[in-house]
């Protein structure tokens, strides 16, 4: 017998959420039958024995008259009766999906990965061992607007500005031409009202003449790499370090449009760049670091932890980073920080050295294939050549993951997510009744929806929302994530979770065209499992 499909099925994780919603449906009368619900006790059942019918016509198909008489006032309460009844399941469901809450904790996958079979782990230096606190993007905002004052003769007035703490976040797109800041999602799409000239967001409209739509054409997108380089016009900022970069742009642009200042916003782009670059290169952030390392740097313990728990278990482990090697806290050059100069056969423990590029240090270490796995903040320096090139396994290290778990484990997010699934998926059925009446009530639900998803968005970020979704899509960031990142998670502390032996496996979410009810896997310990890190089991009991 075929299979009635309901939207709300998406929002199920477990038997006990699916067996609720469909015992408390009431039949929908048809002509000549009932839709009738199975209320077999069987544990997991297959979908045509959950959900039978008499007649096989699609719910969203039945002809208006089927369902309520023709009355334009019976049929609008016919909606809305169903509204209410949809509304009122889904609040009843919160209890359940709630107890399902993530653990911020977890390392989560793209690709199935054993750390049984990983001989050498390799970590980049910044916001992989070293987490910095928001102090530092302070600092590196400062210094490059006063570069820009005192070196490239912009107004002493931008003085007046500091930095804003989470007003940007990472991933946007800047269209280096148009002095515009946006996030686009994973099809190429701008997400409307996260478009920025400046402090202010730009008007939909606007930007929809501007682009002649909101989609932007592959020609202008960044390199394969997020680089604005050989006539791409879009930049993306994919560096945690870039967050001052993207708050001072938007603070220049926002200064000379106050003050009607006639400006090339190509000039703009590459004078911030330029100072931002010189926070690094000339060493100006690293001296600050080292004069007051409890200011700036966090998680030390626990990044010792993790390394003296590789070492324990006999895993090699190295450090590629392009910090200055006086600044990461490890053995110098020489003793006094003199490069030698002979030539190098092979690579000591314990050593440090300086220059050279990937392709000699594969040489010297044949440290090649999937034996390898390495850790970095940043999607497309430190984790894509490694993963496409030379088949390292990688690690994506993503800091605004906790924040973000822990925001949808609140109750105002699961039950604005809740009920935005499941009026959605009312939405999908119900457009097919194109009487004015019920268009009427339709659009009703459509203005909700779209305030439910301003709503959403608000939640992690006012002007940007999530780093990881645009709205119902995935952003381009997170397209590029699971791309070039095996696994991911909030900081490398998490390891500290697993035992080496343990089996990552990606979960498997129904692909549009497949079932939608089948029981969803979880990755290890992300749905209130504990952990047990000394465990010598693979899998979650």
């Amino acid at each position: 017998m075929q299979t009635l499909f309901l939207p709300l099925s998406n929002l199920l994780r477990n038997q006990e959420g699916f067996k609720r919603l469909f015992t408390h449906l009431k039949c929908l009368h048809t002509r000549s039958g009932i839709w009738t619900v199975n209320t077999t006790s069987t544990p997991w059942v297959s979908r045509s024995a959950l959900v039978s019918r008499r007649r096989e016509v699609p719910v969203g198909q039945l002809p208006a008259g089927n369902m309520c008489t023709s009355s334009s006032v019976d049929k609008t309460s016919w909606l809305w009766s169903v509204y209410n009844e949809t509304k009122q399941h889904t609040q009843d469901l919160i209890p359940v999906i709630s107890k399902n809450f993530v653990n911020p904790d977890t390392i989560f996958a793209n690709n199935q990965m054993s750390l049984q079979d990983i001989e050498i782990y390799g970590f980049d230096y910044d916001y992989t061992l070293a987490f910095y606190s928001s102090h530092l993007h302070t600092l590196i905002f400062n210094i490059a607007r006063d570069i820009l004052i005192n070196e490239h003769r912009y107004p002493e007035g931008l003085r007046e500005y500091d930095y804003i703490p989470n007003f940007v976040i990472r991933g946007l797109h800047y269209d280096v031409q148009k002095a515009l800041l946006m996030k686009i999602d994973a099809f190429h799409y701008i997400q409307l009202g996260t478009v920025y000239r400046g402090l202010n967001p730009v008007p939909e409209k606007e930007v929809i003449a501007m682009y002649e739509g909101s989609h932007v054409p592959l020609e202008i997108m960044s390199d394969f790499y997020g680089k604005s380089s050989h006539g791409h016009t879009m930049k993306q900022f994919m560096d945690i370090f870039s967050l001052p970069e993207m708050t001072l742009l938007l603070c220049v642009n926002d200064y000379f449009m106050k003050h009607n200042i006639d400006y090339e916003p190509v000039h703009l782009y590459k004078d911030v760049k330029e100072a931002i670059g010189d926070v690094h290169v000339r060493g100006i952030m690293y001296r600050a670091v080292e004069a007051d390392n409890e200011k700036y740097i966090c998680y030390g313990e626990q990044t010792h932890a993790v390394l003296r728990k590789l070492s324990k278990n006999g895993k090699k482990m190295f450090l590629i980073t392009n910090s200055p090697f006086d600044f990461v806290p490890f053995r110098r050059v020489t003793d006094k920080g003199v490069l030698l100069w002979d030539r190098i056969h092979h690579l000591e423990k314990g050593q440090i050295y300086k220059q050279g590029n990937l392709y000699e240090f594969l040489r010297l270490t044949g440290w090649r294939g999937s034996k390898v796995l390495y850790f970095g903040d940043h999607i497309y320096s430190d984790l894509a050549d490694l993963t496409l090139k030379h088949g390292w396994r990688t690690g994506a290290i993503i800091p605004e993951l906790r924040k973000e778990i822990k925001i949808m484990n609140t109750e105002e997010y699961v039950h604005t997510m809740t009920w935005l699934q499941a009026l959605t998926g009312l939405l999908e059925q119900m457009q097919v009744h194109q009487d004015p009446a019920s268009q009427t009530v339709i659009q009703q639900w459509i203005n909700e929806r779209e305030e439910m998803r301003l709503r959403t968005k608000d939640i992690f970020n006012a002007q940007f929302g999530s780093l990881f979704r645009t709205y119902h899509n995935p952003t381009y960031f997170t397209r590029r994530l699971s791309r070039f990142a095996d696994i991911y998670m909030a900081s490398l502390s998490c390891l500290l979770n697993y035992d080496l032996q343990h089996t990552f496996y990606p979960r498997r979410t129904p692909l549009q065209h497949e079932s939608p009810i089948w029981p969803e896997q979880t990755s290890t310990g992300a749905m209130n499992i504990p952990f047990r890190s000394h465990s010598t089991t693979t899998r979650p009991e």
